[in-house]
């Protein structure tokens, strides 16, 4: 039997062709095998990370042992696998995998996809928790994870992305994503209110209660934004963290919110040092929100990807960059760097390529996908960790 990661090296991480029967049939051999503790499952486009770390973190503090997956990482793969706290090690994962591999059998567990090997291996690493936040890929109906049950379902803002998968203009994103929904959903406060016409005609259909976030009344709002002052959060983090309480509301879960002052939520306009701050965002909802959160003018050290809206991306950043300087990313998937260049040329920014150095003059934003993040840690060398 491979090793986790020899195993995952022979999977493209991503797909042409989409099967979503594999993955059914593949939980269909390990469900009744494994524990299925309480669940809550994030989907959505934009805040799952942050909003499950919340639910986790506030869940951990208060004596649970819980879970949260989350993808991707931007420099360890453990990152991926949270437990309690700290990332889970190379021995717990390969144990989970052994059990995962056997359960599966070699046939089906090599025909799965990255990311599919990876949900599942959730499910088993996580089995004898008290509690398990799973974090959606880019999908709803048909993502890997929700072949499992949930407990509640958040629906963080849903905007339009992987638009080559999930449908052609917002409605058919929406409609997909939310057909997701387990028995009772929160829904968090969107920028286009067409997501909750969609939502309540779906909830009806599925039977599904529906929570929504600007109907609910947070009996800790001062001090939260106490504490988010205290760790500079933006406006959309604190968003989503009082999301997260709702969340943990509704699933009947007792949390102290002091403990919010020990949450980390590194990548989310997270500040490394004094004039770098690093967002692991990557299309246009994010940049709004980015925009809200940056004071003055910045220096953009920006690459996306290739599938995510450019040309509106950058042009929602404009007024808050002062010039940009691309930083070349380890990916097929990469946007064509002489695009990139096109477009900075056509909105009147100026331009260069970033060379591993800052100035202590400078305020930076790094930004543009997790791939951007990865590449800008690798390159400085800040000592710094997830």
């Amino acid at each position: 039997m491979k090793t986790l990661q020899k195993l995952l090296t022979t999977k493209p991480i991503y797909y042409t062709k989409f099967d979503p029967t594999r993955i059914v049939k593949a939980y269909e051999l390990i469900k009744n095998r494994i524990s299925h503790p309480k669940r809550v499952q994030l989907i959505g486009t934009n805040g799952k990370g942050s909003t499950g770390r919340a639910i986790a973190h506030l869940a951990s503090s208060s004596g649970l042992r819980v879970g949260h997956f989350t993808s991707p990482h931007i420099l360890d793969f453990k990152e991926r696998y949270w437990i309690d706290g700290k990332f889970a090690t190379n021995e717990e994962l390969e144990i989970a995998h052994e059990k995962l591999y056997k359960l599966l059998g070699q046939e089906m567990a090599e025909s799965l996809s990255y990311f599919e090997y990876q949900a599942l291996l959730a499910f088993v690493l996580f089995e004898k928790l008290d509690l398990q936040v799973i974090e959606a890929g880019l999908g709803g109906e048909f993502d890997a994870t929700s072949v499992a049950n949930y407990e509640l379902t958040v629906v963080v803002p849903i905007g339009f992305d992987h638009s080559d998968f999930l449908g052609e203009n917002l409605e058919q994103i929406a409609t997909t994503k939310l057909k997701a929904m387990a028995s009772k959903a929160l829904i968090a406060k969107q920028n286009n209110k067409e997501i909750y016409e969609i939502a309540k005609s779906i909830a009806k259909d599925m039977g599904t209660k529906l929570y929504f976030y600007e109907e609910l009344e947070s009996k800790n709002l001062e001090q939260i934004k106490e504490i988010a002052k205290q760790n500079a959060w933006a406006d959309y983090l604190v968003e989503n963290i009082i999301n997260a309480t709702f969340a943990l509301d509704i699933l009947g879960i007792n949390y102290k919110v002091e403990d919010l002052a020990s949450l980390k939520l590194f990548g989310r306009f997270y500040k490394i040092v004094p004039n770098v701050t690093i967002d692991v965002g990557h299309n246009p909802l994010a940049a709004t929100a980015i925009v809200k959160a940056i004071e003055g003018k910045v220096t953009l050290i920006f690459n996306i990807l290739g599938d995510k809206d450019l040309s509106k991306t950058l042009e929602i950043l404009k007024p808050k960059i002062k010039d940009v300087e691309i930083i070349k990313i380890e990916t097929q998937r990469a946007t064509e760097l002489k695009e990139i260049e096109e477009l900075l040329d056509s909105l009147g920014l100026n331009y260069s390529y970033f060379n591993g150095e800052l100035d202590e003059g400078k305020e930076y934003l790094v930004f543009g996908s997790f791939y951007v993040v990865e590449a800008f840690l690798k390159s400085v060398k800040l000592g710094v960790s997830c």
